[in-house]
């Protein structure tokens, strides 16, 4: 992009440059090079389409999952959350070996065990993750830190089809360990299992998936 300076105002295209004005300047630039109907044909292209076809799929995967947790995701204050949980699903997306690329999905990766560590293993901002103070076995979590005042666990339907998430929410009992929570979905979905912990001032503590 460049300036000019001529008596006659140009606007619009002469050749393969442009002419426009921006910010109170006259400014000149090449068209791109870039054609969308050779984009969507082209075989030249096709990596290209895959690899935008995946990134639009772990971009939206992600917002719904977020959005679903939105409420406690607040409490962070991590303002680029966004992006390490977008990287996060392509991570999980890239495992998925039984999908031909370009159709690559999430729910594919967190059926594999590395997906399941990947997601556990994410840090939510600054706040300390739940797996160091929980182990989740099916439907039973053996609490292994000894200053919980409360638990809530979150469990979310996931449809990365049709990206849709179904949630259900339960406040569990302390009172035993291990602690027993609910099942309002069937295992045969793709589920995902997310737990919030808070301190003796309300305060939540940790929080994660298990």
């Amino acid at each position: 992009m460049a300036t000019y300076e001529s008596l006659i105002k140009i606007k619009g295209s002469v050749g393969d440059l442009v002419f426009y004005t921006l910010n109170g300047k006259n400014v000149v630039r090449k068209k791109s090079g870039f054609n969308k109907k050779a984009f969507k044909k082209d075989p030249s292209y096709e990596k290209v389409r895959q690899n935008s076809s995946e990134f639009g799929h772990c971009s939206k995967t992600g917002k719904i999952i977020r959005n679903s947790l939105d409420l406690y995701l607040k409490e962070t204050g991590d303002t680029l959350l966004y992006q390490s949980f977008a990287k996060l699903m392509t991570e999980i997306k890239n495992l998925d070996t039984i999908s031909e690329r370009g159709k690559r999905s999430v729910e594919n990766g967190l059926k594999t065990e590395q997906g399941q560590k990947f997601l556990k293993a994410f840090k939510f901002g600054e706040i300390k993750n739940v797996v160091t103070e929980v182990e989740r076995q099916d439907h039973l979590l053996h609490i292994k830190g000894d200053k919980i005042e409360r638990a809530t666990m979150i469990t979310l339907k996931l449809d990365s089809e049709n990206y849709i998430v179904e949630k259900a929410e339960e406040d569990l009992s302390l009172s035993k360990n291990p602690v027993s929570f609910k099942r309002y979905f069937s295992d045969d979905n793709c589920l995902l299992y997310f737990m919030i912990l808070k301190n003796e001032n309300n305060e939540i503590s940790h929080m994660g998936f298990v």
